[in-house]
């Protein structure tokens, strides 16, 4: 099967490479400039997540700001070391990193960028490389960078075996037991 079929009818997927993937997350983002001119759905490909995490961010996005769903519940992230920290004030995001020592909310990975993302990418490439971290902080500075609370939602970053068996246990637990056994039968 390929991906194509997966693909809604009525949608148009367009596929990019980024023949410079072993450059951080910053330069995949600048491969897609040349294909872009209105606001986009920006998510990492490898956190899964509740369904209304989506509906939130795009329920009424900022359309000319940068738009993060961000998580509150800092206790509850499994690998809080590796995880992105955000320090805001209210909607605001004011840092990003993942080295912050102040920080009340951690980048669960879903943004509704602007175009002019891009520019800001362009701007704060060093030695022909750049975060996508280095690109949130740049509209941050200029305050166009609005954090979106998912509340109680679920979303699970999926960088180690540790981390995704994590995610399979809280899936597992979220799945009714009779739901579990009737498919085990």
């Amino acid at each position: 099967m390929g991906i194509e079929q997966l693909i809604p009818s009525g949608l148009e997927a367009v596929f990019i490479p980024n023949w410079e993937w072993r450059k951080q997350n910053g330069i995949s983002v600048l491969a897609a400039a040349n294909h872009i001119t209105s606001p986009f759905l920006l998510t990492m490909s490898d956190h899964l997540f509740d369904q209304s995490i989506l509906d939130l961010l795009l329920h009424n996005p900022a359309l000319d700001e940068l738009n993060l769903a961000i998580d509150r519940k800092v206790d509850s992230i499994f690998d809080s070391d590796d995880a992105m920290k955000v320090q805001t004030r209210g909607d605001r995001i004011l840092e990003i990193g993942k080295d912050l020592v102040n920080y009340d909310a951690i980048d669960t990975g879903f943004f509704v960028c602007p175009p002019n993302i891009f520019n800001h990418l362009e701007r704060v490439k060093r030695d022909a490389d750049c975060s996508l971290a280095d690109g949130v902080r740049s509209m941050a500075s200029e305050g166009k960078a609005r954090a979106v609370d998912i509340g109680n939602a679920w979303w699970q970053d999926i960088d180690t075996p540790e981390m995704l068996a994590q995610a399979e246990k809280h899936l597992r637990a979220r799945v009714p037991r009779t739901e579990r056994i009737l498919k085990n039968s």
